[in-house]
């Protein structure tokens, strides 16, 4: 396996864990140096599906995170701007996403804790979803400085931004269209119990039971016949890869053009449109 800075990866038998690790120390680490590192996350998550999904010893793929977060973006990333960076961001996120909708092997998230942004989108993008019940799940690319979780702020109040990083491709499979349309558009929080009222959780459970029940689910699905259970899961994705094709490209090329659109030269040519009107 390659290395990897923003991830842990760990086996049990025939189970990988690929496990999140907290991106704000590395954040700040790279711009220090005067790197863009936002894009690396979705970058990592990419490359260890792919290798997984070519490791003939592995059937089944469990994401989380660590302690009680899964994912929370910081609330600035500062990343567009530069041609390279914003290529990295770009063809990253492409490349998790993709192999969210390609590979064959059954992946289970197993939410431990709030996810946010990249992190929630990911978790929709799962073919189970094993969740705390207090766990948040939540958009934040529309938000203006009103998703509070936990007292604290969460993603950028200084713009609101076109979901590009798989939002626009898994909610609406997952969600009812109207309510796709307010998590993504309205940035709204849901927990766990919510989306599994909404058929969108398969199961919420109390914190102390998220290891038994993620590890249920993974034991079942290994007593599947691994041919049956790929091939199965491929004629299931040729959906998600349809939403795929459609979307993916159209909504982070718009995100890269909200951005531009946003900044404070665009705003001073624009004479308030995009503020109060179009």
């Amino acid at each position: 396996m390659s290395d990897y800075s923003l991830l842990n990866i760990s086996r049990d038998g025939q189970i990988a864990t690929i496990e999140l690790i907290r991106i704000e120390k590395h954040l700040r680490e790279q711009r220090q140096k005067g790197r863009p590192g936002g894009a690396q996350r979705a970058a990592e998550v990419g490359r260890a599906l792919n290798e997984l999904r070519d490791d003939n010893t592995v059937r089944v793929i469990v994401v989380t995170g660590r302690d009680d977060v899964f994912t929370i973006p910081p609330s600035n990333y500062g990343h567009h701007g530069n041609p390279g960076g914003d290529w990295d961001i770009m063809s990253g996120v492409t490349r998790a996403v993709e192999a969210m909708c390609t590979i064959e092997k059954p992946v289970i998230a197993k939410l431990n804790g709030h996810a946010v942004g990249f992190g929630a989108n990911l978790v929709l993008a799962c073919d189970f979803i094993i969740a705390r019940e207090d766990a948040i799940i939540a958009d934040h690319h529309m938000s203006c400085g009103e998703l509070i979780i936990d007292g604290k702020m969460v993603g950028s109040a200084e713009h609101c931004m076109v979901t590009g990083d798989g939002g626009a491709v898994f909610a609406p499979l997952k969600m009812p269209l109207n309510m796709a349309k307010e998590y993504l558009m309205m940035a709204r929080p849901f927990t766990a119990k919510e989306l599994a009222a909404m058929g969108v959780v398969n199961y919420a459970v109390p914190a102390a039971e998220l290891d038994a029940k993620t590890d249920e689910i993974a034991q079942r699905l290994l007593k599947r016949n691994a041919y049956a259970l790929a091939l199965t899961k491929r004629v299931l994705n040729k959906q998600v890869m349809a939403s795929f094709n459609r979307v993916h490209d159209a909504a982070l090329g718009y995100e890269f053009l909200n951005f531009y659109m946003q900044t404070p030269q665009a705003k001073e040519l624009g004479q308030g449109r995009g503020e109060g009107k179009l």
